[in-house]
Protein backbone atom coordinates (compact mmCIF):
# COMPACT_ATOMS: atom_id res chain seq x y z
CA UNK A 1 0.00 0.00 0.00
CA UNK A 2 1.08 3.55 -0.65
CA UNK A 3 -0.33 6.89 0.54
CA UNK A 4 -2.65 8.83 -1.75
CA UNK A 5 -1.55 12.32 -2.83
CA UNK A 6 -3.66 15.03 -1.19
CA UNK A 7 -4.12 18.78 -0.89
CA UNK A 8 -5.68 20.54 2.10
CA UNK A 9 -6.96 23.96 3.18
CA UNK A 10 -8.34 25.54 6.32
CA UNK A 11 -11.64 27.39 6.83
CA UNK A 12 -13.34 28.87 9.90
CA UNK A 13 -15.54 25.83 10.66
CA UNK A 14 -13.91 23.02 8.68
CA UNK A 15 -10.71 21.67 7.19
CA UNK A 16 -10.88 20.30 3.64
CA UNK A 17 -8.69 17.54 2.21
CA UNK A 18 -8.84 16.45 -1.40
CA UNK A 19 -7.31 13.09 -2.28
CA UNK A 20 -6.31 13.22 -5.95
CA UNK A 21 -7.31 9.71 -6.98
CA UNK A 22 -8.73 9.10 -10.45
CA UNK A 23 -11.21 6.26 -10.88
CA UNK A 24 -11.17 5.39 -7.19
CA UNK A 25 -13.21 2.52 -5.85
CA UNK A 26 -13.69 0.80 -2.50
CA UNK A 27 -13.33 4.23 -0.86
CA UNK A 28 -13.35 4.16 2.93
CA UNK A 29 -13.07 7.23 5.12
CA UNK A 30 -13.10 6.82 8.89
CA UNK A 31 -13.42 9.99 10.96
CA UNK A 32 -12.29 9.93 14.58
CA UNK A 33 -12.00 12.78 17.09
CA UNK A 34 -8.27 13.34 16.61
CA UNK A 35 -7.46 11.36 13.46
CA UNK A 36 -8.90 10.06 10.24
CA UNK A 37 -8.11 7.24 7.85
CA UNK A 38 -8.57 7.22 4.09
CA UNK A 39 -8.23 4.18 1.83
CA UNK A 40 -9.17 3.28 -1.72
CA UNK A 41 -8.18 1.34 -4.81
CA UNK A 42 -7.42 3.40 -7.91
CA UNK A 43 -6.30 3.29 -11.51
CA UNK A 44 -6.33 0.52 -14.05
CA UNK A 45 -3.73 -1.39 -12.01
CA UNK A 46 -5.95 -1.38 -8.89
CA UNK A 47 -3.30 0.21 -6.69
CA UNK A 48 -4.20 0.21 -3.00
CA UNK A 49 -3.79 3.51 -1.13
CA UNK A 50 -4.07 4.27 2.56
CA UNK A 51 -3.49 7.40 4.61
CA UNK A 52 -3.76 7.58 8.39
CA UNK A 53 -3.57 11.12 9.75
CA UNK A 54 -3.16 12.26 13.35
CA UNK A 55 -4.85 15.67 13.15
CA UNK A 56 -3.58 19.02 14.41
CA UNK A 57 -6.88 19.65 16.22
CA UNK A 58 -10.00 17.74 17.08
CA UNK A 59 -12.94 17.26 14.73
CA UNK A 60 -16.60 16.32 15.06
CA UNK A 61 -16.73 12.87 13.42
CA UNK A 62 -20.53 12.91 13.05
CA UNK A 63 -20.51 16.21 11.15
CA UNK A 64 -17.52 15.33 8.93
CA UNK A 65 -18.29 14.10 5.41
CA UNK A 66 -16.67 12.97 2.18
CA UNK A 67 -17.64 12.85 -1.48
CA UNK A 68 -16.14 10.86 -4.33
CA UNK A 69 -15.93 11.95 -7.98
CA UNK A 70 -14.15 10.34 -10.92
CA UNK A 71 -11.08 12.50 -10.22
CA UNK A 72 -10.84 12.78 -6.45
CA UNK A 73 -12.30 12.23 -3.00
CA UNK A 74 -12.99 15.42 -1.06
CA UNK A 75 -13.27 15.26 2.73
CA UNK A 76 -14.81 17.96 4.90
CA UNK A 77 -13.58 17.66 8.49
CA UNK A 78 -15.82 19.70 10.80
CA UNK A 79 -13.68 21.36 13.50
CA UNK A 80 -14.58 20.65 17.12
CA UNK A 81 -13.51 24.26 17.84
CA UNK A 82 -14.79 26.48 14.99
CA UNK A 83 -12.84 29.69 14.57
CA UNK A 84 -9.53 28.17 15.62
CA UNK A 85 -7.07 28.21 12.74
CA UNK A 86 -4.99 25.15 11.88
CA UNK A 87 -1.45 26.09 10.78
CA UNK A 88 -1.04 22.53 9.49
CA UNK A 89 -3.20 19.44 9.03
CA UNK A 90 -1.10 17.00 11.01
CA UNK A 91 -0.37 16.84 14.71
CA UNK A 92 3.35 16.41 14.06
CA UNK A 93 5.35 19.13 12.36
CA UNK A 94 7.11 16.56 10.16
CA UNK A 95 6.51 17.09 6.43
CA UNK A 96 4.39 14.44 4.73
CA UNK A 97 5.60 13.92 1.16
CA UNK A 98 2.05 13.01 0.03
CA UNK A 99 0.43 16.19 1.43
CA UNK A 100 0.49 19.75 0.11
CA UNK A 101 -1.40 23.00 0.73
CA UNK A 102 -4.22 23.74 -1.72
CA UNK A 103 -3.25 27.33 -2.49
CA UNK A 104 -6.12 27.71 -4.99
CA UNK A 105 -8.59 27.40 -2.11
CA UNK A 106 -6.47 28.75 0.73
CA UNK A 107 -7.89 31.87 2.35
CA UNK A 108 -6.58 33.90 5.27
CA UNK A 109 -9.99 33.83 6.89
CA UNK A 110 -8.89 35.05 10.33
CA UNK A 111 -8.81 38.63 9.03
CA UNK A 112 -11.89 38.24 6.83
CA UNK A 113 -15.13 39.44 8.40
CA UNK A 114 -17.09 38.58 5.23
CA UNK A 115 -16.92 34.84 5.79
CA UNK A 116 -20.25 34.40 7.47
CA UNK A 117 -21.46 31.64 5.19
CA UNK A 118 -23.90 29.15 6.59
CA UNK A 119 -22.88 25.52 6.95
CA UNK A 120 -24.92 24.66 3.87
CA UNK A 121 -23.11 27.32 1.81
CA UNK A 122 -19.76 26.01 3.00
CA UNK A 123 -20.65 22.45 2.05
CA UNK A 124 -21.95 23.66 -1.34
CA UNK A 125 -18.71 25.57 -1.82
CA UNK A 126 -16.77 22.39 -1.06
CA UNK A 127 -18.82 20.34 -3.51
CA UNK A 128 -18.55 22.97 -6.26
CA UNK A 129 -14.80 23.41 -5.82
CA UNK A 130 -14.26 19.73 -6.61
CA UNK A 131 -14.47 20.33 -10.36
CA UNK A 132 -16.36 17.15 -11.26
CA UNK A 133 -17.81 16.86 -14.77
CA UNK A 134 -21.33 17.40 -13.47
CA UNK A 135 -20.42 20.49 -11.43
CA UNK A 136 -19.93 23.99 -12.82
CA UNK A 137 -16.64 25.81 -12.36
CA UNK A 138 -17.46 28.44 -9.76
CA UNK A 139 -14.38 30.67 -9.64
CA UNK A 140 -15.81 34.06 -8.71
CA UNK A 141 -19.26 32.52 -8.54
CA UNK A 142 -20.60 34.99 -5.98
CA UNK A 143 -20.44 37.92 -8.41
CA UNK A 144 -21.80 35.85 -11.30
CA UNK A 145 -24.77 34.58 -9.32
CA UNK A 146 -25.65 38.01 -7.95
CA UNK A 147 -25.50 39.65 -11.37
CA UNK A 148 -27.43 36.78 -12.96
CA UNK A 149 -30.14 37.11 -10.32
CA UNK A 150 -30.38 40.88 -10.67
CA UNK A 151 -30.42 40.58 -14.46
CA UNK A 152 -33.33 38.19 -14.27
CA UNK A 153 -35.30 40.56 -12.08
CA UNK A 154 -34.67 43.60 -14.31
CA UNK A 155 -35.50 41.96 -17.65
CA UNK A 156 -38.08 43.97 -19.56
CA UNK A 157 -41.30 42.28 -20.61
CA UNK A 158 -41.05 41.28 -24.25
CA UNK A 159 -44.30 41.53 -26.17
Amino acid sequence: MQPAAAKWYDRRESVFIEFCMEDSKDVQVIFDKSKFTFSCVSGTDDIKHQNAVELFGEIDPKESKHRRTDRSVLCCLRKAEPGKSWPRLTKDKAKCNWLSVDFNNWKDWEDDSDEDLSSFDKFSEMMNSMGGDDLPDLDGADEEHESADSDDEKMPDLE
